[in-house]
């Protein structure tokens, strides 16, 4: 059965220790619970930006998880990330790349194959528990442009293990446009890593692509600052049944 944790920024302030660096270029906020410890952390660049009109930037975040007292933490498999109404995804002319183009390719493959597609490129570090004890696994992450679904936009994650045997993951994440507080909502469904044996303990991104399209410039992420705050919500869900949820980040930005 399921539980749940639910938070919010002043209850971090207050009790579970997230740190919001205001002025600084990251924002970072913790939860810990018996089972598992989560920090996320992010910054765009720059961080002056116009209060109307929409400007190139460049994004980057890092999610961690350990397990208070060591080991493999649960598992996680589902993450939904809320990004802030100031801002803007744009693809229009952009080259996407199918999963099923990188789905048995290695990270250089890949990267040959849709480079026209690339949008951004991180790193992925897991723990594997095998008989022997847990052991770390690494891989480059590259994200690409994917086709259209359900008239949203879509990001492939494509990463390839080694721990225990060869594993390629192309994940399609799809980025859905909505109304209210949050612009788009990305929802990552994580398969099981290494065969179910493997343990997410950090995933680092940094997404940012400039292009020219029909003789236009364009910007993949754009952001505005209309109100000085750029802000992000997480939904965090394991495989143990724990769901974190109202992990929020709030980073002020500077109008030009």
């Amino acid at each position: 059965m399921s539980h749940r944790l639910r938070t919010c920024l002043p209850f971090f302030l207050s009790i579970l220790g997230c740190a919001v660096l205001a002025g600084g270029a990251f924002a970072a906020a913790m939860v810990e619970t018996r089972e598992i410890r989560l920090r996320v952390n992010a910054s765009f660049q720059p961080l002056d930006l116009p209060a109307h009109s929409f400007a190139p930037v460049q994004f980057e975040g890092y999610l961690e998880l350990a397990k208070p007292g060591g080991g493999p933490p649960p598992a996680l498999t589902q993450m939904v990330v809320d990004f802030d109404r100031d801002g803007r995804l744009d693809v229009a002319g952009l080259p996407t790349c199918a999963p099923e183009q990188i789905a048995a390719a290695s990270v250089e493959e890949a990267r040959r194959l849709c480079k026209g597609a690339i949008v951004g490129a991180g790193k992925l570090e897991a723990l594997v528990s095998l008989p022997s004890g847990p052991v770390p696994a690494i891989s480059p992450l590259t994200l690409f442009n994917g086709p259209r679904q359900e008239g949203h936009p879509t990001v492939v994650v494509h990463a390839q293990t080694t721990v225990p045997a060869t594993q390629t993951y192309a994940i399609v994440v799809p980025i859905e446009k909505r109304r209210g507080e949050f612009r788009y909502r990305a929802t990552i469904n994580f398969p099981p890593l290494a065969g179910g044996l493997g343990a997410i303990t950090r995933l680092q991104v940094k997404i940012g692509r400039r292009y020219t399209a029909g003789g236009v410039r364009r910007s993949y992420v754009a952001a505005r600052c209309s109100d000085h705050i750029l802000r992000s919500h997480g939904i965090f869900t394991f495989a143990n049944g724990l769901v974190i949820e109202g992990v929020g980040l709030e980073k002020y930005c500077a109008q030009r």
